[in-house]
């Protein structure tokens, strides 16, 4: 997969050092993924969440944050649209959040 706002990803590691590791590997797997489905995401992650057929919520750090990816799956390309603390993804709308 291609990802789209991949920096902000890097930002939020170096704000929150605890979840680097985590981010990291989410990186590796969603570069080296050919992923067709929520589903063959879900199948990577055993914790991610199908929000609808593009949007996938992920934890991160043990859930002590959230990640919402938005998938273009035929164009294999993986758009960040949220990256904060619990608390933080309590207060917004995964569906529609798009803050990069």
């Amino acid at each position: 997969m291609r990802l789209i706002a991949r920096s902000t990803l890097v930002a939020f590691g170096e704000k929150h050092p605890e979840a680097r590791a985590s981010l990291a590997h989410w990186v590796s797997v969603a570069k080296a993924a050919a992923w067709t489905s929520a589903g063959e995401v879900q199948a990577s992650f055993s914790k991610a969440k199908a929000l609808n057929g593009e949007r996938v919520r992920f934890e991160v750090a043990g859930g002590d944050y959230r990640l919402v990816v938005a998938f273009d799956f035929r164009r294999g390309i993986a758009f960040i649209k949220f990256v904060g603390t619990h608390a933080e993804y309590d207060r917004i709308d995964a569906l529609t959040v798009s803050l990069f």
